[in-house]
């Protein structure tokens, strides 16, 4: 009886133990002394971010202001512009054939287009030598492109360019880490280093994040230009065969 009283004892214990020892585990005082749970990190805000970059994100925010502007004025200006109406050479036609040369040119007035202003200039043209009237179209074409195109040069710079600043202060930024690293002597820790650095690393993303955006603004709209400029050709070589066919 002593041996069987013996062992429920050992187990007895046995489940003592381990009892305490899943509370324990799951209880955070039971921690030793000095050590502390790990806090969740704190989420980053954009505000945040562009505050920590410094003084190279106030250029970086005004060539983003810029670029928006550009691209949504020059969007609307050429939406505008290619806004075709199928029976608007139609009617230049009957008006031509009928000698009507001043209603045509009410009509391209009142289009409004650069294909119209395209067709009123080589309707005032009309009765000089073909190669003068081709010549004066194409100018006006040159003209018409160049005008839609005003703004894309401030979108070519800041895709170029946001993402050079964004580097210069990324630069700037380890410069200074390394600066207040040597500073500290022999107090310095990877706090000092690591915070320099995120700081610096934040200009080189909004550069990157401007850069992009203009870029991709940049050749949409180069894209739609040249739409037009296919319309503007068409029209015109339309506009010449008119012109060139037996009365």
């Amino acid at each position: 009886m002593s041996i069987l009283t013996s062992i429920q004892a050992t187990a007895a214990a046995i489940a003592d133990t381990t009892a305490t020892t899943a509370i324990a585990m799951t209880d955070t005082t039971a921690l030793p002394q000095g050590v502390e749970a790990a806090a969740p990190a704190a989420d980053l805000s954009v505000w945040q971010l562009c505050i920590e970059g410094g003084l190279v994100m106030i250029p970086l925010a005004l060539l983003a202001l810029v670029a928006i502007y550009v691209f949504f004025e020059r969007a609307i200006a050429i939406r505008r512009a290619a806004h075709e109406d199928k029976s608007f050479m139609q009617r230049i036609k009957d008006y031509i054939i009928d000698g009507e040369l001043e209603s045509a040119r009410r009509l391209c007035a009142q289009t409004d287009t650069p294909y119209a202003r395209l067709i009123d200039k080589g309707i005032s043209r009309i009765g000089r030598p073909m190669n003068d009237v081709l010549v004066a179209i194409e100018n006006t074409g040159n003209i018409e492109v160049a005008r839609l195109g005003k703004g894309l040069p401030w979108l070519a710079t800041t895709a170029a360019g946001a993402p050079m600043i964004g580097f210069l202060g990324t630069v700037m930024g380890m410069v200074e880490a390394f600066y207040n690293l040597a500073s500290a002597g022999s107090s310095a820790n990877i706090d000092v280093l690591a915070g320099g650095i995120y700081e610096a690393l934040v200009t080189t993303v909004a550069g990157l994040v401007v850069g992009i955006i203009a870029l991709f603004a940049y050749n949409y709209l180069v894209a739609r230009i040249n739409g037009i400029m296919n319309v503007l050709e068409a029209k015109t070589m339309e506009f010449m065969d008119l012109l060139n066919e037996p009365s």
